[in-house]
Formats: structure tokens, sequence, C-alpha cells
């Protein structure tokens, strides 16, 4: 059986559930599948939280919708079980931070500094500025999602310069070193990413396969941030 598939079973026993019913849900169909059961969480997270950012910024554009179908690669015949847990998550009364909250628990399972719910702000940043810019509403958003989630400020904004232009399109933020930081110490760190994103790691972290799109999209910033300050480096 498919990962969509799963995911449409999970969706048909647990349509009409508010939150805590949805996170239970999963626990518990999911128990004897932990392989399952982490990319279910993701999706069920970022699922839930872009139907919540959406809310939060007042209006979902065609640009954002498109962007949430290029992440997912949602097969047609699947679309209207998605959508019925996005509209689950954007009508529920509980509020964005209560649902970061359980599904930080339903990411982590208990794992400190679970690098799943990094995942899930990168996704949301995909789809933010999917209309031309992250707008201030949705940056705000991501912020105290992070937050909750214990992403560090530091990380927060490395994430935030793979998506944002500021003005400075700084690649040592990108990459999340300092400039004075030695070229040794960047290209470990550029391994290091390199490392975290190969498609074998992603799923080991319970990131469907679905969602390498996006990864890609990463790591071509990444690559291209490194490649920057190669360039830099070697002409100074």
């Amino acid at each position: 059986m498919s990962f969509w598939e799963k995911l449409v079973n999970f969706v048909s026993q647990s349509a009409g559930n508010v939150l805590t019913g949805v996170v239970e849900a999963v626990r518990t169909l999911f128990e004897g599948d932990p392989e399952t059961r982490r990319q279910v969480a993701f999706s069920v997270s970022l699922i839930a939280l872009s139907a919540k950012m959406a809310k939060a910024d007042g209006f979902v554009t065609l640009e954002e919708v498109n962007a949430f179908h290029e992440i997912f690669e949602i097969p047609d015949k699947e679309r209207a079980n998605v959508a019925r847990l996005y509209n689950l998550a954007r009508q529920d009364v509980a509020g964005y931070e209560a649902y970061a909250e359980k599904l930080k628990g339903l990411c982590a399972g208990g794992e400190e500094g679970c690098p799943i719910l990094e995942e899930v702000i990168d996704g949301l940043f995909h789809i933010a500025k999917a209309d031309g810019a992250v707008h201030e509403n949705e940056l705000a958003f991501l912020a105290r999602i992070a937050e909750i989630f214990g992403i560090s400020e530091v990380r927060f904004k490395a994430i935030c310069a793979r998506h944002i232009d500021r003005g400075s399109n700084d690649p040592y933020r990108v990459l999340g070193v300092k400039r004075s930081d030695d070229f040794s110490t960047i290209r470990s760190r550029y391994r290091s990413l390199v490392a975290e994103n190969h498609p074998d790691r992603l799923i080991a972290r319970g990131v469907p396969k679905e969602f390498h799109a996006a990864a890609n999209d990463r790591m071509a910033m990444i690559n291209a941030a490194y490649e920057e300050i190669e360039r830099e480096r070697k002409a100074a």
C-alpha cells in the first residue's frame, strides 16, 4: 500500500475529529509501523499548519495551493481526501499554537530537537513564498511555530535566508555560518548540510518521498550559497 493510500485510509477513519482526535488517530493507527507513522506525522503537520497559516494570513492564493500540491505531488484521485484534512484543520476552533504544540509531540515522539520539525518549517516557507513574498503575518506565524518547536533563533534565521531575500542575499546566513569563520569551518558546515539533506537521510527522518521536490530546491540554495562563498574566498 502506498504512502498516500495509507494517508487516505487515515483520513477516512479520523474524519470529523478535532485536533486531539486526529493526533490520537495517527498514534493509534500506525503504532506498529513507525516508518509510516513518521511519514503521516510529517504530512499531517504540514497540511494542518499550512491550513492554519492560510487562516492567519486571511486568504489562500492559487500560487499557494499550487505550491502545496507541488510539495506533495498528490495523485488526482487522492486530492479530495487531503483537502478534507486541510479543511478540518482550517475550520477547527483550536488556535495554531495548540496545533503546533500537539504536532510537535506527534512528530518528535519525545525526541528533543527532532529534525523533522525543521522540515515542517521549511515546507511552510515553501508554501508561504509561493505568491512571490512571505508576508509579515506569515513570517510572524512561522517564527512562533519555530519557537514552539524548539528551533533556535540561529537555525530559524538560516531557514529564513534560504527563502527570503532581505536585500543582502547573504550566503553565510543560508549556511548558518559567520563571515569571520575560516573556510575549513564553512566547508565542514556545508558538507554536514549536504549529508543532512541526502534523500536517504530524509526518508530515515520520516520525510515522505513526495516532499523531496521541496528538499531539492533547498539543496540547490545551499549549493549556490557555498559556491558564492568559495568564489569570494578564492578572489580574496
